[in-house]
């Protein structure tokens, strides 16, 4: 038989409740998400509508791929397809980043949701710390990052050499972020196993 945890004295106790104050960041997160399952879905329709010869539909799908200074192309192209299909995946990426902010800090912050058992329980889950949520964020905003780097250099042509060369060093520094991060944290499981 389990014995209960001891009883924490009032501030220790308070001072550990305070920790559901993140609850409302956690429920804004969501609400944020369905902003962007409306946004997809918004695209998408444009999109199909577009492929099906709706003007609006049409209209709307060369407003949204628009690149200040190019000429809005006469007819939906592969490179307009592929423009609008970048900004859904983009979309998808930003949306999975939001349920790994969500699900594994309230996980790791506030409190445990007992999904060991559940068969849609995310694999990733399974081992998260504040450790693993870092570099899993810092891999998905390369994705990001990468994404939004592909659409510059599909219009390079309208673009100036500056800022061609300032978006592929943001994208660098996100990679050597992402790899000192994960160097830190190796060198800390290390250290902490040696000790053990």
């Amino acid at each position: 038989m389990t014995k209960p945890p001891p009883k924490l004295r009032p501030l220790p106790a308070f001072i550990f409740m305070t920790r559901w104050l993140q609850l409302p960041l956690y429920l804004g997160l969501i609400l944020a998400q369905c902003v962007y399952v409306f946004h997809f879905w918004v695209e998408l329709k444009d999109l199909i509508g577009a492929v099906l010869g709706n003007e609006t539909a049409l209209e709307h799908i060369f407003q949204a791929v628009a690149v200040p200074g190019a000429p809005l192309p006469a007819k939906l192209n592969e490179t307009t397809i592929m423009l609008v299909v970048l900004g859904l995946i983009d979309v998808v990426m930003i949306s999975n980043l939001l349920v790994m902010v969500i699900i594994g800090g309230y996980e790791t912050f506030i409190s445990r949701m007992n999904l060991d058992t559940h068969p849609d329980q995310p694999e990733w889950l399974s081992h998260v710390n504040a450790s693993v949520l870092k570099t899993k964020l810092a891999m998905a905003i390369i994705g990001i990052s990468s994404i939004h780097l592909l659409k510059t250099f599909i219009n390079a042509s309208v673009y100036d050499a500056k800022t061609l060369i300032a978006q592929t060093s943001i994208h660098a520094v996100f990679l050597l972020s992402a790899l000192a991060i994960s160097y830190t944290d190796r060198i800390t499981t290390l250290t902490h196993n040696e000790s053990h």
